[in-house]
């Protein structure tokens, strides 16, 4: 029993021990990290407002290192977590080759970045080289790869409308110089009845490493009509016969087929369309046959089609 009341005297005694020990190494670790310091910290950096000829290069030096002054409290921070600070590019100063901000022009913009009770001792460098590069820039127009499909007797109503159509790219002039267009993603749209709107990712090339875009996206819309069919009897006119001769054709007209909307078909006559025949194309040949081609017809429409794309002839003396 005496046994058990000294060992529960004793165990208490090195609780009570340990935690003035723990209570004592806080006091102490606390009294020193109040202490100022020197030591050197990371900062992250992120450039900004770079001159409009100038672009960011991907070698750029994306952090620094710094000897400051301050509290072991702030030196703690620094230890668990890289600080950011702004660079502002529009001081930048091109010298033998390179683009540089000097050590003073860094170490003012960090001051002003940093807080009260930070002291900025030195930086890692004297100066801080910045991987920037002369831009060119231009408009490259924008295509769309697309593949429609559309329930029957449904057509596409003029052209697909892209927005924007075009898209302003920056970078080394030699690189985008080798630019002449900007596809879209491909799109699949089937069983179209109505109208369609849908914004679509550009697909850029990867060669373009150094080259900016101004957009990622175009939006790609159509409008979608029914459509019906008419057929126009037209008179055809035979040109280039022989001077002194005088061109029979068998038949004199031809059926067309139109293939527009019910709007558009409502307005359309036949002197809206030309067929041609030319003599010349028998080029010196006895065959009694010409050739038919459509040189005139309706803007707009769907399509236009000859039902018989030749016809018998006889010439006849004056």
């Amino acid at each position: 029993m005496l046994k058990k009341l000294i060992g529960g005297l004793n165990k208490r005694k090195v609780k009570v021990f340990s935690l003035f020990l723990i209570c004592s190494f806080l006091a102490w670790f606390l009294s020193n990290l109040s202490e100022p310091y020197e030591s050197r910290a990371n900062f992250n950096l992120n450039y900004k407002n770079l001159p409009d000829t100038l672009l960011l290069g991907n070698d750029a030096v994306n952090s620094i290192e710094a000897k400051i002054r301050t509290s072991g409290f702030q030196f703690l921070y620094y230890n668990f977590s890289n600080k950011r600070v702004d660079v502002d590019l529009s001081q930048v100063e091109y010298r033998n080759g390179n683009y540089i901000l000097t050590e003073d022009a860094v170490k003012k913009q960090m001051e002003r970045q940093l807080s009260q009770s930070i002291s900025l001792i030195d930086l890692d460098r004297d100066q801080l080289e910045v991987n920037l590069y002369q831009v060119a820039s231009k408009e490259v127009p924008i295509k769309a790869d697309i593949d429609l499909q559309f329930k029957q007797n449904y057509i596409l109503n003029g052209d697909l409308k892209l927005s924007p159509d075009k898209i302003l790219v920056k970078g080394p002039k030699a690189e985008i110089d080798t630019l002449t267009a900007i596809y879209t993603s491909k799109v699949e749209m089937t069983d179209l009845s109505s109208d369609f709107s849908e914004n679509v990712l550009l697909v850029f090339p990867k060669s373009l490493n150094n080259s900016i875009f101004a957009t990622n996206r175009t939006n790609v819309s159509g409008k979608v009509d029914k459509f019906s069919e008419k057929v126009f009897d037209i008179p055809i006119q035979v040109l280039n016969f022989p001077e002194g001769y005088k061109v029979n054709t068998f038949p004199n007209s031809i059926t067309v087929l139109c293939k527009a909307t019910i709007d558009q078909l409502k307005t359309i006559t036949s002197k809206d369309f030309e067929i041609v025949a030319d003599y010349k194309q028998l080029n010196g040949s006895n065959g009694n046959e010409l050739f038919l081609e459509v040189t005139k017809k309706p803007e707009k429409v769907h399509g236009v089609r000859l039902l018989e794309n030749k016809i018998n002839f006889v010439l006849e003396q004056e």
